[in-house]
């Protein structure tokens, strides 16, 4: 039986900036801050969890890569039969050796490629092969903007466990977008139309695009805050994830806020802003207290963590605990995911299983609907 042919690649410090509170991790200097800060990469254990999906089907794959962490390692670890093309020019490696080896892996004949990063990997996989080469992409990056990504990790591995059983999974363009970092750090949202990826898709193991526009509901969002901030317990520390609707709720109590950060409350005032996961770990622990984490999903897409809000680290939420999670949205934004649940991706397949199941979502002043929180395990 002919081998199948599966393209990797990895960029290997794609995310590590979320946990450091950097916003994105795109350059050298952001990769030595989150690592100064003593974050992890993911991007490879992320992959891993996809692949993982692959094991029945060792003995039918190829897997096609570039050396070390930008695939080697962990298809040799995970036992699949691996054939290297190349290496990255440097390390850390750069967005040209993501496309030098995507376009490698499309020259020796790859199936489909599959690669773990964030916007910015899946520009170049629209640099390097343009939108004609199927490929699936595993969420990594800090800025996911895209819709040719799974919704999970673990999502993307039964996409390709579908495609390895025979079964029938579409084939279709999906919008790539991406958004300048130096910007988003500034607290400016704007994302633009890239290009066209040619995904393969199957029920709903894929993600949406990004709504990026600001909320207009100006008196629904003002209605919300209104709720929170009376229902605000003393002496409690409220960690203030990123988000619109959640600095609303900070700018109504007159906290200059971060936009797209994370911030620290107790008893109506402000004790930290732009706060990184290793200090909410220190500060949830020095606190001794009572915790909640505040929190709003992302408009389109619904993840409510893992997506631009990788500070809340897996200890931090276990910590804190889900009954301690105050989640807020407007009703349209709910109504937009069109009967999707909310999403938890937050890198421990564990804690994102046991999260699952019905959430209370505070949608206006007194007002609270129950809705789904998923793992992203079925569609």
């Amino acid at each position: 039986m002919k081998l199948a042919k599966l393209g990797l690649v990895i960029n290997p410090w794609s995310g590590i900036g979320g946990p450091a509170g950097l916003k994105g991790s795109d350059g050298i200097e952001t990769v030595k801050q989150a690592l100064e800060a003593g974050i992890e990469p993911q991007s490879n254990k992320r992959a891993a969890i996809a692949l993982n999906a692959l094991k029945p089907f060792s003995d039918q794959l190829e897997i096609l890569c570039f050396a070390g962490e930008m695939g080697e390692n962990l298809a040799l670890e995970l036992g699949f039969a691996v054939t290297v093309l190349g290496r990255a020019a440097t390390d850390p490696s750069t967005p040209a050796d993501s496309e030098r080896a995507a376009q490698a892996i499309r020259d020796a004949g790859a199936d489909l490629i599959v690669f773990a990063g964030g916007d910015g990997t899946a520009r170049n996989m629209v640099n390097a092969l343009g939108d004609a080469f199927p490929v699936l992409g595993i969420p990594a990056g800090v800025k996911m903007h895209s819709a040719c990504f799974a919704i999970s990790p673990k999502a993307g591995g039964e996409v390709l466990r579908r495609l390895m059983a025979g079964q029938l999974v579409d084939l279709r363009e999906r919008e790539v977008r991406d958004i300048d970092e130096n910007s988003f750090r500034e607290g400016r949202v704007s994302t633009r139309h890239y290009g066209e990826l040619l995904v393969p898709e199957e029920g709903h193991f894929l993600q949406a695009v990004k709504n990026a526009g600001r909320e207009v509901e100006e008196l629904a969002v003002a209605d919300i805050a209104a709720g929170v901030i009376e229902e605000l317990e003393p002496d409690t520390l409220y960690i203030v994830g990123p988000g619109s609707t959640t600095l609303a709720v900070l700018e109504e109590l007159g906290c200059d806020g971060t936009l797209l950060g994370v911030d620290l409350l107790r008893d109506g005032q402000l004790v930290a802003t732009d706060v990184n996961a290793p200090e909410i770990e220190q500060a949830v622990a020095a606190h001794g207290g009572p915790v909640k984490i505040l929190l709003t999903a992302i408009g389109g897409q619904g993840h409510l963590i893992g997506r631009g809000n990788q500070q809340f680290s897996p200890k931090v939420l276990r910590d804190v605990g889900r009954d301690n999670l105050v989640v807020i949205a407007t009703k349209t934004k709910i109504t937009e995911l069109g009967g999707r649940p909310l999403l938890v991706d937050s890198g421990d397949a564990e804690l994102d299983a046991q999260w699952s199941g019905f959430i209370r979502v505070v949608t206006g002043y007194r007002d609270e609907i129950l809705y789904p929180l998923s793992n992203g395990d079925t569609p």
